[in-house]
């Protein structure tokens, strides 16, 4: 969701959609399926919410209508683009959207449709990150592709952490293993 922001500091680009929308269309082009997860960021975060005295629920539901309004304006442009979509929910709001559900995503995929997941899980405490890969092993997707505003994997978020070293290479299983042994060693 944040990278929606473009160069404002909050808020939705209309020329980051536009983007988007011509990146997602080229997929389609190509003959993928495209299904995607979007975050709030741009808009709520539930932490920053809870950090400020906030009921962590309560903050945690308003980071997931959060990324229901980016997933209705991603829906929008992919349709102003000439891409049909689903938008599925987390969070069912009629007419908004449905309620997501392995068979209603993988039927809206089957059809040539770009599927738009919001609402996250429907559960406070995950986050968009854990609700994209539920919903990717829901669909039985091929691969998942994430999207942040950095440029690869780092040791801690090089925007807020001074001293953060960017990982070139790590397997799947020596991250494991770092994070087994704690952000300490991350750090080092």
């Amino acid at each position: 969701g944040e990278s929606l922001m473009g160069s404002q500091s909050y808020g939705i680009d209309p020329k980051m959609l536009e983007q988007y929308g011509a990146d997602i269309r080229q997929a389609v082009e190509r003959g993928c399926q495209v299904a995607i997860v979007i975050g709030g960021g741009n808009i709520f975060r539930g932490l920053s919410g809870a950090a400020t005295g906030m009921d962590r629920v309560q903050g945690d539901y308003m980071g997931m209508m959060a990324t229901l309004i980016n997933s209705m304006a991603l829906q929008s442009e992919l349709e102003k683009q000439g891409m049909k979509t689903e938008l599925l929910g987390g969070l069912q709001i009629e007419p908004i959207c449905k309620a997501m559900s392995r068979r209603r995503a993988k039927e809206a995929l089957a059809e040539g449709r770009v599927v738009i997941i919001g609402g996250g899980t429907g559960n406070p405490f995950f986050t968009t990150d854990t609700a994209s890969t539920l919903r990717a092993v829901e669909i039985e997707a091929d691969v998942i592709l994430k999207g942040t505003r950095v440029d690869g994997v780092y040791t801690a978020d090089p925007r807020k952490v001074r001293g953060a070293r960017k990982l070139e290479e790590i397997s799947y299983d020596e991250m494991l293993e770092l994070a087994s042994l704690g952000s300490q060693v991350l750090h080092n």
